[in-house]
């Protein structure tokens, strides 16, 4: 049981880290490329909006089966 909610709180927390890491990334970008183009903002915005939605799937993911590990859900 004890390892179950080592799993859980670990799967949490780099969920949580990915998610910080890669919206970190994603808007650097973003600005990198407005700052080089600035006409093309429009196509940017929603450029990065749609690849926020796949960054934020895969920790929002880990999250969700962590939290089912940490309250012993599944893997018990």
């Amino acid at each position: 049981m004890d390892l179950a909610i080592l799993a859980g709180g670990i799967m949490i927390a780099f969920g949580a880290l990915a998610a910080g890491i890669g919206n970190g990334v994603l808007f650097s970008r973003y600005l990198e490329g407005i700052a080089r183009q600035p006409e093309a903002r429009g196509t940017l915005f929603g450029q990065s909006m749609v690849a926020l939605g796949l960054v934020e799937a895969l920790p929002i993911i880990s999250i969700a089966f962590g939290l089912l590990v940490l309250f012993g859900v599944i893997g018990g």
